[in-house]
């Protein structure tokens, strides 16, 4: 059987920047990428509704490798699948990726100090496996066969097109229709107005309001720091800036939450007509930050309301009919075009079942080690960027520890690193730790956090730094042992 010393699952984001750290930092180790899907990309390859785009600024989003060096800071999605695409092919990490092979198990022995793991091809229906010493998880936690569609009274009767973003048909024309986006997120926000530009209106229904801050495609601060710094010189300065910029928000906002509240209500205020309804239509129910604020690019939406091409109504939704929506107020929606922007279906690991030593890893059981990695786990490490900050920012750190735990196994001649808990109690709190209704609906279904640190996950990107890349790797709680030797690892196969 096939081993190699690190098996990344995934060709996202998260899985080839972790296949470059490996080639960069721990250029001994054999490793293969694998990815369920046929292309690169991961999140950016799948979804392609109009105006997709990032809500996180690429200077952080980007590569601290291979810096974001495009025009507009808020990237359409377009532009960072090119990017995600040409890392790959300029690193090499493309010929270590092999497509249309979906995890379906992972099974660790203590006794061999290894993975076995078994994935399926889908394009021929094969089984293959492969042993590994070291497995890292890049999957993400979406669920990329189908998002979440609540069971709307009367869709059955419905005789238009109805349309969830994260399968949206590319031969779907808008122009000059009346569409319904339900939901009020991220997607909702970034939907209506670049629908807005072409159909004859676009309604954005939710059944409560979301934050939504006005961020510029393209900021001044990158353009001074381009102008006068040098290359490498400005892109850790914007990293560092916009990092920090995002934290201070964040932190901000769970201390003074009225006075963030009011904030940005009053931004929301001057970006809309004279006398609109923003307290029904923009002042959630919720605390700043208890979900994702939601970036209006350009203010596009607040455009697309003023010059009347979008409205937006706070109703809860009777029943489907056969034109359109009738709302419980008694109001009506004619539409030729429901999209329901109704949020994600969550997966952790992409729904691969593991075991230890026979016994199936329960993760609602399993405190989460540095956001990282699991409880009493050997050899594992999942990518899981942060909620209220770009993505990239937690995986290239947990990548930069994967590699430092293999190289100190390595060098002390051991093979196992596993998470020990002694004792620190369970919060019941998700990994994820936040109110947003895809959270909730499969909090059961992730590792939960503990009491204090390490098991508790931060969602700080300062303590991270110090916590994984300026501490000690062996804490009293991350074990290294095991030192029979595994024996000379087996290169790759080439990538099929």
């Amino acid at each position: 059987m096939e081993h190699v010393d690190v098996l990344i699952v995934g060709a996202g984001l998260s899985g080839i920047g972790a296949a470059r750290h490996l080639q960069q930092k721990c250029p001994w180790a054999s490793f293969a990428v694998l990815e369920g899907r046929g292309a690169i990309g991961g999140t950016w390859d799948l979804f392609r509704y109009p105006g997709v785009r990032s809500d996180s600024d690429m200077h952080t989003l980007g590569y601290a490798f291979r810096p974001w060096d495009g025009p507009d800071s808020i990237a359409s999605g377009g532009d960072i699948l090119n990017y995600l695409r040409e890392t790959a092919a300029e690193t090499g990490v493309d010929r270590h990726i092999r497509f249309r092979h979906r995890v379906e198990r992972a099974d660790w022995s203590s006794e061999l100090g290894r993975w076995k793991v078994t994935a399926r091809r889908t394009d021929t229906d094969e089984q293959v496996e492969l042993t590994c010493g070291f497995l890292f998880s890049c999957s993400g936690y979406y669920r990329y066969d189908r998002g979440y569609l609540p069971d709307f009274p009367g869709m059955e009767q419905y005789r238009g097109h109805l349309v969830h973003p994260q399968s949206w048909p590319e031969e779907l024309d808008v122009a000059g229709r009346r569409i319904v986006v339900i939901g009020s997120g991220a997607t909702a926000v970034t939907l209506v107005p670049a629908l807005a530009r072409t159909a004859a209106h676009v309604t954005m229904l939710q059944r409560s309001p979301s934050y939504v801050v006005s961020m510029p495609r393209r900021s001044p601060l990158v353009r001074l720091a381009r102008r006068f710094l040098p290359e490498r010189a400005g892109a850790w300065l914007l990293r560092w800036l916009y990092a920090l910029g995002t934290q201070a928000l964040y932190r901000v906002s769970r201390r003074r939450p009225d006075r963030v509240r009011r904030t940005l209500l009053k931004r929301v205020a001057a970006e809309l007509p004279p006398g609109y309804d923003v307290a029904t239509h923009f002042t959630p129910h919720y605390d700043p930050w208890d979900q994702r604020l939601c970036a209006v690019t350009d203010g596009d939406l607040f455009d697309a309301i003023r010059v009347g091409r979008a409205s937006v109504v706070t109703d809860h939704i009777d029943t489907f009919t056969p034109s359109g929506l009738r709302l419980r107020s008694g109001d009506e929606l004619e539409a030729d075009i429901v999209v329901t922007a109704t949020g994600l279906d969550l997966l952790f690991l992409g729904g691969i079942v593991m075991t230890v030593d026979g016994v199936e890893v329960d993760l609602p059981d399993r405190l989460s080690y540095k956001g990282m990695m699991l409880e009493g786990v050997p050899n594992f490490a999942m990518a899981i960027g942060y909620t209220n900050a770009s993505w990239t920012l937690k995986a290239d750190l947990t990548s930069d520890t994967v590699c430092r735990v293999l190289n100190r196994l390595r060098s002390k001649g051991m093979r196992r690193a596993v998470p020990v808990n002694r004792g620190t109690p369970s919060t019941g709190e998700p990994l994820l730790g936040l109110t947003s209704g895809y959270v909730q609906r499969a909090a059961g279904r992730f590792p939960s956090q503990g009491a204090a640190a390490p098991w508790k996950v931060e969602q700080s990107y300062l303590r991270d730094v110090r916590a994984m890349r300026l501490s000690l790797l062996e804490d009293g709680v991350l074990e290294l042992g095991d030192p029979r030797p595994l024996g000379p690892s087996i290169e790759p196969a080439a990538a099929s």
